[in-house]
């Protein structure tokens, strides 16, 4: 196969619009062989690919690290998590070498607190009338004007006081027993 390699779109010198061009250079990736995708590995990573790493696997990670480049990457928070449950997973197999169990072993908890993006909308109905509040880097707006707190702008939709999170749907209510539903 060839291994002629184009120039890298994705890079940040190159001038293009978000998400052009992928689909082409993902396509373009499909037709390396092992040498052509370990050069473009080199050229697009600034390092030597893992020599254990087949033909298949060299591609999913390129493609994936293109997309990561021009459609934005996991947070921080989220590689934690991952990491987490890939350590989790790893210290089974060393307490329970050999063995093989049906079920699928237990992941590890979401993290309760996640920071959200600035952009977010959240919405909630309440009285008959729609309110939408977005996250914006120093707070939340909401009726043309800023908030630090979600639960202030709660307050001032329902006239009681209200959890922010809570009233937004992002935390789960409690139950009757007193206990937060999973």
């Amino acid at each position: 196969m060839d291994a002629t390699i184009s120039p890298d779109p994705c890079s940040r010198s190159a001038p293009t619009r978000r998400g052009d061009g992928l689909r082409e250079e993902i396509r373009a990736l499909s037709s390396l062989d092992l040498h052509g995708l370990r050069l473009r590995w080199r050229q697009l990573l600034r390092s030597r690919p893992p020599e254990h790493l087949s033909r298949g696997l060299l591609l999913r990670i390129l493609a994936y690290k293109i997309q990561a480049r021009v459609l934005g990457d996991l947070d921080r928070e989220t590689i934690r998590y991952l990491d987490r449950v890939a350590q989790e997973q790893a210290r089974r197999r060393r307490r329970e070498p050999g063995r093989r169990t049906k079920a699928p072993p237990p992941v590890p908890p979401v993290p309760v607190r996640r920071r959200l993006k600035e952009g977010t909308l959240l919405a909630r109905e309440f009285g008959g009338t729609m309110h939408t509040v977005t996250v914006v880097s120093d707070g939340f707006a909401w009726e043309g004007a800023t908030y630090t707190s979600l639960s202030e702008i709660a307050r001032l939709i329902t006239g009681t006081r209200w959890s922010g999170p809570r009233f937004f749907g992002l935390r789960d209510r409690p139950t009757h027993s007193g206990e937060a539903r999973p």
